[in-house]
């Protein structure tokens, strides 16, 4: 299914647009992507579970804005940038993982249905950060920041396309190759299964959630360093772009079903569309309405899915 859209939407915004396919624009596209690219992979593990993950927007807004205020504090006080953002990075990490750690305990632990725990775990959140930052932005990070991780190059390729390069090949390796990758599927795919066959379901449940966090967190300070600041309401569209980009990518809403290439092609898929869409002069309200059409065809398409491979098992 996906790489037909992925055909479709090229062929006609080529013809519909002018410089769709273009080297310049194509690389523009490439270069927005990584940031949905590596939190649609971290919603990925997730969905495998069978959870879903409605935090990821405050996790981004968590990471950026702890992150720029632990920069600025150091920097301000001792005027070393290197190790004000080495700080702040790894403070901002630690606080984006620490929603994931509390969104994996109440999953895990206490059996409260992900949709429920990690929605309301969104709102604690997000008051958490209305309080540091009364709602304002947080500007004034040190420039080296911004240079290196927002723009930075290196032999012509973004420094964060080689940052999400690295992360793609180790999340395939993590999902393809280890055992724990394979906890998660037969977690999302029958758990009770998995518990007779001695699987610490509960352990992996917690750490699908800890690890999900922390790469979100990854991606929130390359998007920190683009923007140039820390902001409250960063990344509040990611829950819904990601989780589109997994459900038309094959990623099972029931768990136990989903491939990082193909999560990798269908975040790109979300990205060329927009792009696309742009193009044509629509405005953001209509970008709204196609994929929130597309999310909807997608868990249709994955429902029938499901009934096909059911019936072809019996």
């Amino acid at each position: 299914m996906l790489p037909w859209f992925l055909i479709i939407t090229v062929v006609y915004f080529t013809l519909a647009t002018e410089g769709f396919l273009t080297g310049e624009n194509m690389f523009n596209v490439a270069r927005q992507s990584v940031y949905i690219v590596l939190i649609s992979m971290a919603h990925m593990i997730i969905l495998l579970t069978g959870g879903l993950d409605l935090s990821i927007g405050v996790i981004i807004a968590m990471t950026s804005t702890v992150s720029s205020l632990t920069m600025i504090s150091i920097w301000s006080g001792t005027g070393q940038g290197i190790g004000a953002i080495l700080a702040g990075c790894a403070v901002g990490i630690g606080a984006g993982t620490t929603i994931g750690a509390v969104n994996g305990i109440g999953v895990a632990v206490f059996r409260v249905p992900p949709f429920m725990m990690t929605f309301a775990m969104s709102w604690i959140a997000f008051g958490i950060i209305l309080i540091i930052t009364a709602g304002l932005p947080v500007y004034g990070l040190p420039e080296i920041f911004g240079d290196v991780l927002g723009y930075g190059t290196s032999v012509g390729v973004p420094i964060p396309a080689w940052i999400t390069i690295g992360f793609v090949i180790l999340t395939y390796f993590f999902i393809d190759r280890t055992r724990m990758g394979r906890y998660l599927y037969t977690i999302g795919g029958n758990r009770r299964t998995a518990k007779l066959s001695g699987v610490a379901s509960r352990f992996y449940l917690f750490m699908a959630y800890v690890m999900a966090s922390a790469l979100t967190s990854i991606a929130a300070l390359m998007l920190t360093a683009r923007f140039g600041g820390g902001e409250p309401v960063a990344g509040m569209h990611y829950p819904f772009l990601t989780l589109v980009a997994c459900l038309i990518s094959g990623v099972s809403f029931f768990g136990g079903v989903g491939r990082v290439q193909n999560v990798v092609l269908g975040a790109l898929f979300i990205m060329l569309l927009e792009n696309g869409l742009a193009r044509l002069g629509l405005s953001s309200y209509i970008h709204t309405i196609v994929i929130s059409a597309l999310l909807i065809f997608a868990i249709v398409a994955n429902n029938y899915r499901q009934k096909l491979l059911l019936t072809v098992r019996v």
